[in-house]
């Protein structure tokens, strides 16, 4: 099953644009099931439907669902949701105890586990994300590899060391402090859950990240650095949508000035992301409705089917090597006449002849000074002390 994963920063446009994805990959023929995992669900807004926590045919190829955090537990994780239920009823409200019941990290795992389950019903050709903002999205990719820490370091001795506690504290009456088998058991069944969506998500054959960005500075640093971070997680990103980008025929009078600035910011995010660019037009409407977004569809991915792998590779990996951090980027045809490489804050600055890159850098080799930078079959490798 094809995964795409819409995201982007707060009020980009990206729950519009990945309707539009779902019904334009329906429209190519596609089974498409169109989930939301931002905890702010605005499904249902932008198809002004409803659409809940049960899967609902939407549109014809098109079947959405909204994740619910709290009726995923019930339905599929009731002993754990007992177990948490019972730590919390003394002396707090029930409706309190619900919401705290959803901690840190919970609506990630749901989220990906819904993944999961979509592709073993084998009904689906395409499962179209609309992800939380840039941040809960980058959580969520994380969150796996996190799971896997504790899983490996502390999880069997935590069940052994409970096996030993609870006889003791039965004779006291606080049993229900300590998790029962069942508890680790459903525990451990959801890592194994976990495991099987990562092995997904990160495979770049069928899984990959579209950024949704408006043509504003502030939107634009945001996206580059989470483009960073998803090389950084081994999720490829294959595309890039500028929404809301200001029409010809709107850029003269009066917004020749704003005009200006966006293609000024249109221009660094053609040399920020090496992948293909979709634009979609300032609308002097809402978009919102099936017409709307599928026109929107058609409009934006034209003749191109939205499902299909519109790049393959990472053209931006971090690697270890000999104990240094090194950035491999993909140029293919460079050459070391005229190439330039510069660290210039939180970026990395690399331009070949009339072209410029910018390259966001994670935070962990921010402030590095670069040691040296090579160029070998196409590929830079820039090494940081």
């Amino acid at each position: 099953m094809r995964v795409v994963l819409l995201t982007g920063k707060g009020g980009v446009g990206k729950t519009s644009h990945a309707v539009a994805t779902a019904l334009g990959a329906a429209a190519h023929g596609h089974r498409v099931f169109l989930l939301s995992t931002d905890s702010a669900h605005s499904l249902g807004d932008a198809l002004r439907r409803p659409v809940g926590a049960r899967p609902v045919p939407v549109a014809e190829g098109v079947v959405a669902q909204e994740v619910s955090v709290l009726e995923e537990l019930e339905r599929s994780w009731s002993s754990l949701q007992r177990f948490l239920r019972g730590l919390l009823r003394e002396g707090a409200d029930p409706l309190v105890a619900e919401e705290l019941l959803v901690f840190p990290g919970l609506e990630e795992l749901m989220a990906l586990r819904t993944i999961r389950d979509v592709e073993l019903t084998g009904d689906f050709d395409v499962c179209v994300v609309d992800c939380a903002p840039t941040g809960s999205t980058l959580r969520m990719l994380r969150f796996p590899d996190v799971v896997g820490l504790l899983m490996e370091d502390f999880f069997e001795l935590e069940r052994r060391g409970a096996r030993l506690v609870r006889p003791i504290l039965d004779r006291f009456r606080a049993g229900s402090l300590v998790p029962n088998e069942e508890i680790f058991d459903t525990v451990e069944r959801l890592w194994t859950d976990v495991d099987d969506v990562r092995q997904i998500l990160l495979d770049t054959s069928r899984t990959t990240a579209r950024l949704v960005v408006n043509p504003a500075q502030v939107v634009l640093e945001e996206a580059r650095r989470s483009y960073a971070y998803l090389s950084l997680y081994g999720v490829s990103t294959d595309a890039v949508i500028v929404n809301r980008v200001l029409p010809v025929e709107a850029q003269g009078g009066w917004f020749s000035r704003w005009a200006q600035r966006e293609q000024a910011t249109l221009t660094e995010i053609r040399a920020s992301f090496p992948v293909p660019l979709f634009e979609a037009p300032l609308l002097a409407r809402e978009l919102g409705g099936l017409p709307a977004l599928a026109e929107m569809a058609t409009r934006l991915y034209e003749q191109v089917d939205p499902a299909r792998l519109l790049f393959e590779g990472q053209p931006i990996r971090l690697r270890k090597h000999a104990g240094r951090t090194c950035l491999e980027l993909e140029l293919p045809g460079a050459t070391k006449e005229g190439l330039e490489v510069t660290a210039r804050g939180e970026d990395l600055l690399v331009r070949w002849r009339d072209a410029t890159r910018i390259v966001a850098l994670p935070r962990s080799v921010v402030g590095r000074p670069v040691a040296r930078a090579r160029l070998r079959d196409g590929v830079l490798v820039v090494e940081f002390t």
